[in-house]
């Protein structure tokens, strides 16, 4: 098992949902806060990703931006109750419903970022589509974990210069700072990921345990939703929205389109 390494950390009584089949554990010790959820802390943790997408998809309707950055905030909102039934019971079954929309966001991310320089409109989609469904149909009858990170790793890797070809045409401050929120939620995130995954047994002689994966759950969230900003702000400026940023309650980014009266009547 995946998580034999982490055995000094994560043991403890069964609880409500019996023997672990996961493939992957975490260092959060299971069972500890109540006998109804596994992981507590790298459950409730996906509480402000689901809120931000909330917030997110609420602004991508309001403001008429195409359908397709609905669809990505539904994605995230799908991922981040995955999670909590994955951390909820590590559970195999329940780690399909975490790991397989990774790969689904990370296809629709593809799309968003490729499609509006794509000539074949049909053919992306199609492809993507068709590759979504192979991996969620293999990946509920074979346990690769590395194959999975690296997979969901290159489809990151596949975005990079699409965002970096964005962020060097974006000449506003505010939008160039978003970016480099992106950027920064991601590393750090990625430290208490990579921190939480290999070094729990160091870290298990902290005095406290840091969680380190529920801190990556909360700043992907926040990662998410000023990628899906970003992204936003680039698209309506492609489409000539006259964009602009603007702040809920002063402090979390959105987008205020102004469309023209043609544009409008065409939707």
């Amino acid at each position: 098992m995946a998580g034999e390494a982490f055995t000094s950390a994560t043991t403890s009584s069964a609880g409500y949902w019996g023997p672990i089949t996961a493939s992957t554990e975490w260092c959060e010790k299971n069972y500890v806060v109540t006998p109804m959820v596994a992981e507590f802390y790298n459950t409730i943790s996906n509480a402000p990703g689901i809120i931000l997408a909330l917030i997110g998809l609420y602004y991508a309707i309001s403001q008429k931006f195409e359908r397709r950055f609905s669809v990505l905030h539904l994605s995230t909102i799908a991922l981040g109750f995955g999670s909590i039934l994955f951390h909820a019971t590590l559970k195999h079954a329940q780690q399909q419903s975490d790991e397989t929309p990774m790969v689904w966001v990370m296809l629709l991310y593809i799309y968003v970022l490729y499609s509006p320089d794509w000539h074949y409109r049909s053919t992306m989609p199609t492809v993507l589509f068709l590759y979504g469904t192979i991996f969620a149909v293999l990946h509920s009858q074979f346990r690769f974990v590395v194959g999975f990170q690296i997979q969901l790793v290159c489809l990151a890797v596949l975005c990079l210069p699409r965002m970096y070809k964005y962020y060097i045409h974006s000449k506003e401050a505010p939008v160039r700072k978003l970016a480099h929120r992106y950027i920064l939620f991601l590393v750090v995130g990625g430290i208490f990921w990579f921190a939480d995954r290999f070094f729990c047994n160091q870290m298990a002689k902290l005095p406290i345990n840091v969680q380190g994966h529920a801190l990556w759950h909360v700043l992907m969230g926040f990662n998410s939703y000023f990628g899906n900003t970003f992204l936003q702000y680039c698209r309506a400026e492609q489409l000539n929205w006259n964009p602009r940023m603007e702040y809920l309650l002063g402090v979390l980014p959105y987008v205020k389109v102004q469309k023209t009266d043609s544009e409008r009547k065409e939707q």
